[in-house]
């Protein structure tokens, strides 16, 4: 494949994160999106015409298709195997929302598919290319916090009933993978993870406070131990009205830092650098964040920046930033929260 050749895209699901995936694609230069498909045909009619792309009456109609050549998962989490082993298959590179999928096993199915037909699997995870958790990944690699003491991840966000109601998957065990923790907070989650390592132990609560007819949670409330002895928690919630601002605290004994929806709100060490002082003056034209009280509030200025990742890993035959075996530890560590909350009982990550 030539590197300078139009790369063709197609979206499988138009529900809500459809529209940010095509407003990303939109704005990438070399890439063009060419059809999509909804299992609910009017639907994704009304997507394809609305965006001036094709509507496919199948899966397979897609994935038969020579001009396509990555595919966007953006159905419910319980059906991104069903659309991401078959797009693998058949030769597309694939960019899937979180979760990858609702359990580890399934993840894996994934992975494989990809490993055995050489193409590449990214995760969604926008986040993780804040240009403010890039600086607090660095300052943690080069050792400016010290003995790590804290680090925990607060998402104290809202839904309201009509949220949960509008449609059946949402907040179900099966295509949901879980509640607040699974489906809101799982960003950061895997930010945290990202940053800090997987915690050995978790200890967890969950709990439905603020809807009804949920099998899942709406708050959870989970212990970390981690291996280098530090501590944390994670509050996950969909179930705090009016709904803040995500954040992650890392506190050591030698500085601490809190980052508030991927911009960094403090930023203090024992040993201050000249440029630290630029750190909080300075703001990104970037906006990584949304999503408090209303899911759709949320930019397409991270997935943006994961699509050109995407393309220039295809096109340089190297790994995306965000692989699909990195998408997987979020998924197993809140696998092991819910097992703690279940059985009442530390578990071992």
């Amino acid at each position: 494949m030539g590197n300078d050749r139009e790369l063709g895209f197609a979206i499988i699901g138009t529900g809500a994160i459809a529209g940010t995936h095509a407003d990303a694609i939109g704005a990438v230069e070399g890439i063009r999106l060419r059809a999509v498909y909804n299992r609910t045909e009017a639907t994704g009619r009304a997507f394809a015409e609305g965006r001036g792309v094709d509507w496919e009456p199948s899966l397979d109609g897609i994935l038969g298709r020579d001009d396509i050549d990555v595919v966007c998962v953006a159905t419910a989490s319980g059906a991104h195997e069903q659309v991401a082993v078959p797009a693998l298959q058949n030769g597309k590179h694939v960019l899937c929302e979180k979760p990858l999928e609702v359990n580890v096993e399934k993840v894996d199915r994934i992975l494989a598919a990809a490993k055995a037909n050489n193409r590449i699997l990214a995760a969604v995870f926008q986040s993780r290319m804040s240009p403010h958790g890039l600086l607090l990944k660095t300052a943690i690699e080069e050792g400016r916090f010290g003995r790590l003491a804290l680090c925990s991840a607060y998402i104290k966000w809202w839904r309201d009933q009509a949220y949960y109601d509008s449609g059946a998957w949402r907040g179900t065990w099966d295509l949901d993978g879980g509640g607040a923790l699974m489906n809101q907070s799982i960003h950061y989650v895997d930010l945290l993870q990202w940053l800090v390592g997987m915690p050995d132990t978790v200890h967890a609560f969950i709990a439905t406070r603020a809807h009804e007819g949920l099998e899942v949670e709406d708050v959870t409330c989970a212990a970390l131990r981690f291996g280098n002895g530090a501590l944390g928690v994670i509050e996950a919630a969909t179930a705090c009205y009016p709904g803040y601002e995500r954040r992650i605290e890392i506190c050591g004994d030698d500085g601490s830092a809190v980052l508030e929806d991927n911009t960094l709100a403090k930023w203090e060490f024992r040993e201050p650098r000249p440029e630290d002082i630029k750190v909080l003056e300075e703001e990104s034209d970037l906006k990584i964040a949304g999503g408090t009280s209303n899911p759709m509030s949320i930019t397409s200025d991270g997935h943006r920046l994961q699509i050109i990742d995407l393309v220039d890993a295809i096109r340089h035959g190297r790994e995306p930033r965000i692989p699909g075996d990195e998408g997987r530890n979020a998924i197993h560590l809140i696998e092991c929260i819910y097992r703690s909350a279940k059985s009442g009982n530390p578990v071992t990550v």
